[in-house]
């Protein structure tokens, strides 16, 4: 994985030695150091310089450190990583401090090895908040350009997960704890390659021609080229995952499918998963070129794909668990369905 660029962190102690020792460390560790002796000029530059991590007193003049986090959780809008950096070793301290919404606390004095630490941790967390903000952002790109698609992600994510929850009931290895928790978060993406589909296409109401179709197909292959370059320069493991979803969710059980023919369990099980999630949420909800079908109608659906569309192990948890799908089909469904 790529590091991360030099994170601007700034300190807010009102003892000069105090914070003169802390950005010191901070400097040999190669931070950007912003520095503040109380709460207001720590607020001050907080608005002014945007700084990924605070490290702050608690007791200070002016503005004390408890007030200095409730009002950077109230104004900020990038989350801000803060550790409280405090003599008190006190419960109420820390339990407060926690609660108005600081991430971290050390007592001091401190070690400077535990501090470095520390800020390690708060770099991963940084790291994850912003890979999930781009999952997000992307998914969404694709949601507000095809009109139908409403709380299609959400539906699919819950469907998906449930699927994924009964294999792990049923005690298969690969699906841990962990998997599943990569499957609810990635499966939004499946369809992200459509942003490179011209809007007529996309949106159109009627049946594509053969034409058209060809050119619709491309989205996986998009999809999956874009993440592939994103995961060459991050290495970052869950979007090696989200490719399998985006290029496999149109393959099918009998090698019928887009676009590599894959057959069996040689499509990657998330890719099956969502294959199955996907054409449930387009049958059972309104689209720009057909209306939601009925319930009964979208079990058959299903059902006849067993062992030709889907994995015939997959159908049969969708078939234990259709009350669950056709629930989240009537709680998420489209204001205009």
């Amino acid at each position: 994985m790529l590091p991360m660029p030099s994170q601007k962190i700034l300190v807010v102690e009102d003892s000069l030695s105090q914070r003169m020792m802390i950005s010191r460390h901070l400097r040999n560790w190669e931070y950007e150091v912003l520095e503040a002796a109380d709460g207001v000029e720590a607020f001050t530059a907080f608005r002014q310089q945007s700084p990924a991590i605070i490290i702050t007193d608690l007791d200070m003049p002016e503005m004390n450190g408890f007030q200095l986090i409730e009002e950077i959780r109230r104004k900020e809008i990038a989350r801000t990583y803060i550790i409280v950096l405090s003599a008190s070793d006190d419960k109420s301290s820390v339990v407060s401090a926690l609660a108005l919404g600081a991430d971290d606390y050390l007592v001091k004095p401190y070690h400077p090895d535990e501090l470095r630490v520390r800020l390690t941790g708060a770099e991963r967390v940084l790291r994850l908040q912003n890979q999930e903000l781009l999952i997000f952002a992307m998914a969404q790109m694709v949601d507000t350009r095809s009109p139908e698609t409403g709380a299609h992600l959400d539906r699919v994510q819950y469907f998906s997960r449930r699927i994924a929850e009964e294999l792990a009931a049923e005690g298969d290895p690969l699906v841990t704890a962990s998997w599943i928790a990569q499957l609810f978060s990635l499966s939004p993406l499946h369809d992200i390659g459509k942003i490179g589909i011209p809007d007529a296409i996309l949106n159109k109401p009627g049946r594509l021609t053969p034409e058209e179709f060809v050119i619709m197909k491309e989205h996986v292959t998009i999809g999956a080229s874009i993440f592939s370059r994103i995961y060459e320069r991050t290495h970052y493991a869950p979007f090696g995952f989200a490719i399998d979803i985006i290029r496999c969710h149109h393959e099918k059980w009998d090698g019928s499918g887009y676009p590599d023919g894959l057959a069996g369990e040689s499509i990657p099980l998330c890719g099956r998963i969502v294959a199955l999630a996907d054409v449930y949420d387009a049958i059972s909800s309104k689209r720009v070129y057909k209306p939601s079908f009925p319930r009964e109608q979208c079990w058959d659906i299903i059902n006849r794909g067993r062992g030709s569309h889907f994995d015939p192990r997959l159908v049969d948890i969708f078939n234990r668990n259709e009350d669950y799908f056709w629930n989240i089909v009537e709680e998420l469904r489209d204001i205009d369905d």
